[in-house]
């Protein structure tokens, strides 16, 4: 199966590249600090980052010593920039649509995605894929939009404070779900919660943490626009490990 590659049309990408988490990195996405606290010590660690984009992950990885990371993703524009913004050795990037991913067993110490799980048509052979490529006592962090975002939704209607109540669409109905984001007919996969934990349970993984994102009250503070995201949550962040046993 063909993937969509919409990071690879120029509006698409031209768009994508003037959000806050493309031009400050991971200091401008607003569940970073949140996802990073999940994360094992990364200092010797062998990393693969699935949907790599712009590479902001694999250079603060080996910054806080990881021995080396391979970054995936498909977008020939995304990995072009990637690898004009990294000078180090530790880093190697592939292009590759991490929906048909093939890994080396027991290669990686960390598996790490950030928001490309709900692009991805086949969650189970990824984690599959994932489990068999981790070492015993391995991890796997990782974020989505949360299913309440993929699902078709809607303001229902304004409630008496003038806030937006959403109306959900089929939420129990998982697959392709088409919306206008930066660009018309991109297409992501809607999954429940239940079928992102059950499947890493079903694959051998412990789940270690778990996390419905919403921004704190410092958080608030400083960007009181993020008040939206207290209406739903925005990112599901999960971190699931490997028994040390294997």
């Amino acid at each position: 199966m063909v993937p969509q590659n919409i990071y690879d049309d120029p509006d698409f990408f031209a768009a994508y590249s003037s959000m806050a988490r493309s031009t400050q990195g991971l200091d401008g996405a607003p569940e970073w600090p949140s996802l990073a606290a999940m994360l094992p010590p990364l200092d010797g660690q062998r990393v693969v980052d699935l949907g790599c984009g712009f590479g902001w992950f694999t250079r603060w990885a080996v910054a806080r010593g990881a021995a080396s990371v391979l970054g995936v993703d498909v977008s020939r524009r995304m990995l072009e920039r990637a690898v004009l913004e990294t000078d180090d050795p530790r880093i190697t990037y592939r292009r590759g649509d991490v929906d048909e991913l093939e890994l080396p067993p027991a290669a990686f110490d960390l598996a790490f995605s950030s928001l490309t799980l709900h692009y991805l048509t086949d969650l189970d052979r990824l984690v599959r894929t994932i489990r068999r490529a981790l070492v015993p006592g391995g991890a796997f962090v990782f974020s989505a939009e949360h299913p309440l975002y993929t699902a078709p939704t809607e303001p229902g209607f304004i409630d008496l404070a003038g806030r937006p109540v959403w109306a959900l669409d089929a939420y129990q109905r998982e697959g392709p779900r088409t919306t206008n984001w930066l660009a018309p007919g991109v297409v992501k996969q809607h999954r429940t919660l239940t079928t992102y934990l059950t499947t890493l349970l079903r694959h051998g993984f412990a789940l270690t943490a778990f996390e419905e994102w919403r921004p704190t009250t410092a958080e608030l503070e400083q960007h009181p626009d993020w008040a939206v995201e207290l209406d739903r949550p925005t990112f599901l962040l999960v971190a699931a490990s490997v028994g040390e046993d294997g």
